[in-house]
């Protein structure tokens, strides 16, 4: 799919978006009458076809257009569910004043619409590959906008592809392949070279499975960057819990890469707009399986950092390999933002359900500013507190810590405590336990698929601390 930016269009199919306090602007702009305010009335969600002149007229209201997530999912719905009625030259028209945000979500949206994740059906919906699409925006937006829809392509396939296919050794390709085609640095620690680096908490959960654990680093380091992020999102490509096996809804866990899935789109994406940011990303990637080899609880297995954890629930391992990541970022190149993403717990989901992610953090304004981007793009956090109280749920006799406090209260925020542990008292560091938002159920598929929730977030956060550096 491809944007050209003109202000004239000869198109056969014209999508005329508008705010509703801009009807009468869209009226001095049609040769045709606009159809009464009962059939439509550029509220939000609302969508009319008409044909005029031996054109396909789509009218797609906006409403007041202060919601990033209706304005996406508006045009995100012309080619998944309108798609049939899209022909080779397509023109989109913008009326009214519309801020180059709100410009940018629409046009992100319009190319998610081609997505499906129906990769191995003989016959497959249309991708749109040739599709022209005249817009009256600026060169500058459309670029921007492909690059953030091409990221979150990416991050919802990575989810939505089988885990016979995405593997922890695909995930490392996947980084390879892209850190050459956007000149990002990408190194690949195999299980030798691991136990090497003393990464015995991400080798244990990864020993049960015949597909070898893979440990991902990724740079992204341009010439006089403003500050340094570094990103750690967990890898578990498919959980089956291990020896503490899951006994219901196995068959969505080859979703528990999503904090990977977010942070691999990130790294696409900071690198494709080369932003001057230092940024280091993190994904540690493994199958939780089960075997003769597979880690036991009760077992007591070692750390990067150099503390010793009791197993107490085989199916609580996102956290142990978060655990390392976590460590070794920190050691190895000392950030200024430490951020993890995970669909770690099911208690998120319990409190927030499938509205935002559960947010924690040791740095009340890193905190803030999480809320802030991540409301600004419609990927919400709210905050849980990480109070000392809580750390002590964690407490094991045989070892430094453990796992899991094995109780049914607080999930979310002692999870959140056992990793602080490891991150070596690093100042500013937030936890954001995606586990409702990064898959799930929407309008625009069958089952449940990938969101990308979180790419837009970090670009958000990222950008609004740019703006702030300069």
């Amino acid at each position: 799919m491809k944007f050209i930016s003109t202000n004239t269009s000869s198109a056969t199919v014209q999508v005329f978006a508008v705010l509703e306090k801009d009807l009468e602007t869209l009226q001095n702009k049609l040769d045709f009458q606009l159809p009464s305010d009962k059939t439509f009335d550029g509220s939000k969600d609302s969508l009319h076809w008409l044909e005029s002149s031996g054109k396909q007229i789509a009218l797609l209201g906006l409403g007041d257009g202060n919601s990033p997530k209706t304005i996406l999912n508006s045009f995100r719905r012309i080619l998944s569910k309108n798609g049939k009625k899209i022909e080779d030259a397509t023109a989109i028209q913008f009326i009214g004043e519309l801020s180059e945000f709100q410009l940018t979500q629409a046009l992100v949206g319009f190319k998610l619409g081609a997505y499906h994740a129906d990769f191995y059906k003989k016959e497959r919906k249309n991708s749109f590959e040739e599709l022209s699409v005249q817009v009256n925006v600026s060169e500058t937006i459309i670029s921007k906008a492909s690059k953030i829809a091409d990221a979150m392509k990416e991050a919802m396939r990575l989810v939505d592809l089988p885990p016979s296919v995405k593997t922890p050794e695909y995930l490392a390709k996947w980084a390879l392949s892209k850190s050459k085609e956007l000149g990002f640095k990408a190194q690949i620690i195999d299980e030798k070279q691991a136990k090497k680096e003393g990464l015995e908490a991400f080798l244990a959960v990864g020993q049960g499975s015949s597909k070898a654990s893979q440990f991902i680093i990724m740079e992204h380091r341009p010439s006089n960057p403003k500050f340094h992020l570094g990103l750690v999102g967990k890898g578990v490509t498919f959980d089956t819990g291990g020896l503490n096996i899951k006994t219901q809804g196995m068959h969505h866990m080859k979703s528990d890469m999503g904090g990977a899935a977010a942070v691999l789109g990130t790294m696409q994406l900071i690198a494709d707009l080369e932003l001057p940011i230092h940024l280091t990303a993190i994904v540690p990637a493994v199958e939780n399986a089960v075997s003769a080899e597979a880690f036991l609880p009760s077992e007591v297995i070692s750390s990067h950092a150099g503390l010793s954890i009791e197993v107490i629930d085989t199916d609580a391992e996102g956290r142990l390999i978060l655990a390392d990541g976590l460590s070794y970022l920190v050691k190895k190149y000392n950030p200024d933002h430490v951020i993890d993403l995970a669909t770690l717990t099911g208690s998120s989901v319990g409190t927030f359900g499938y509205e935002c992610g559960a947010l924690f953090s040791n740095n009340d304004q890193l905190a803030q500013d999480l809320q802030t981007a991540g409301s600004g793009c419609s990927e919400r956090v709210w905050p849980l507190p990480v109070w000392e109280e809580y750390g002590k749920e964690m407490d094991s006799d045989i070892a430094d810590i453990k796992n899991y406090h094995g109780k049914p209260i607080a999930g979310a925020i002692t999870a959140a405590k056992f990793l602080q542990a490891f991150t070596h008292e690093h100042p500013s560091w937030a936890h954001l336990d995606i586990a409702g938002v990064a898959f799930g159920d929407s309008e625009f598929s069958k089952s449940k698929t990938g969101t990308a929730f979180g790419v837009q977030l970090l670009l958000n956060f990222i950008e609004n601390q740019l703006n702030h550096v300069d």
